[in-house]
């Protein structure tokens, strides 16, 4: 099984995305996703700055591939769509279905924000070039595994496993609501918040994390515990999203699984440091996507 590094999902300064990128050479990754998912205002990496990280990654003999953003809202958002996928060099990750469109008869990834639930969607991506898919974040795996028995020849499958989920995008910006300000003039404020803006509950327990226009868990997923099973089950890749801090650990750990010098109790107990919240797995399991099972907490 192959890991990727998904595309940093929160807004970094310029010198921290190229510093992170700087150490990703290093990292035992197969694959890496550029670009920006979530807000086109974040601006401070221009396309040319992606190609440029994308290709100090390639020489490094890393598969890079372009994610678009996940939520079209005018025609700039269009134009830089278009760019990314006529960028000559590069596959992207299409996380809208106009990215689909624009990309009918070039190889692309399907990305985790499409709507792939069945295998009759996933037949139709493949149709359009789709040469891999990524797991919705919210599917379980008896799911997954029946997808799996039906999807088409040839097509790779890739499982979100690390990280805060992705859950939902809106056009509001929640971030500078926060700060009562309106989004076109948020002044930034999501570079105050590198892994997002926890929301409690009432209660006082972290629920939700705040990342701009993207709603997120504030639990961080993580399925250590179940690559044994996704390796039976037929996945590709795992995807693990970039955090400010010990993401290159996190790799490590995940690669010392997947190549058995770690079991997974030790993979859990090297871990423990590098979350900054609760773990959470609920979602793979078939159950509200904030608990976390058992067997992994033991």
């Amino acid at each position: 099984m192959k890991i990727s590094l998904g595309p940093i999902l929160y807004y970094w300064p310029r010198e921290a995305v190229r510093d992170f990128y700087n150490q990703a050479v290093d990292w035992p990754v197969d694959i890496v996703y550029l670009g920006e998912v979530v807000c086109s205002r974040r601006h401070l990496m221009s396309l040319d700055d992606w190609l440029d990280v994308a290709g100090q990654l390639g020489a490094a003999g890393k598969e890079v591939v372009l994610s678009t953003q996940a939520l079209i809202e005018s025609e700039s958002d269009l134009k830089a769509l278009r760019r990314a996928v006529d960028n000559g060099l590069f596959s992207i990750e299409a996380n809208d279905m106009g990215a689909v469109r624009l990309s009918t008869g070039k190889p692309f990834v399907a990305g985790p924000h499409l709507n792939t639930y069945n295998s009759e969607t996933l037949e139709i991506l493949a149709q359009q070039g789709a040469s891999r898919w990524v797991m919705p974040v919210e599917q379980s795996r008896d799911l997954l595994r029946e997808l799996l028995a039906q999807k088409p020849a040839g097509m790779e499958t890739e499982v979100f496993v690390y990280g805060r989920l992705p859950l939902a995008f809106s056009s509001r910006c929640f971030t500078a609501r926060r700060y009562n300000l309106p989004k076109d003039d948020c002044r930034f404020k999501c570079l105050e918040h590198p892994s997002g803006l926890t929301l409690n509950t009432r209660e006082g327990q972290p629920f939700l994390a705040l990342n701009g226009t993207q709603t997120q868990s504030a639990s961080i997923h993580n399925l250590i515990g179940e690559l044994a099973d996704m390796r039976q089950l037929g996945v590709d890749i795992v995807r693990i999203s970039p955090q400010p801090e010990h993401t290159g650990q996190v790799v490590d750990t995940y690669r010392k699984v997947l190549d058995g010098v770690f079991s997974a109790a030790e993979a859990k107990s090297a871990l423990t440091h590098c979350l900054f919240d609760a773990p959470c797995d609920g979602y793979w399991h078939g159950r509200s996507g904030i608990e976390q099972s058992k067997e992994i907490m033991a």
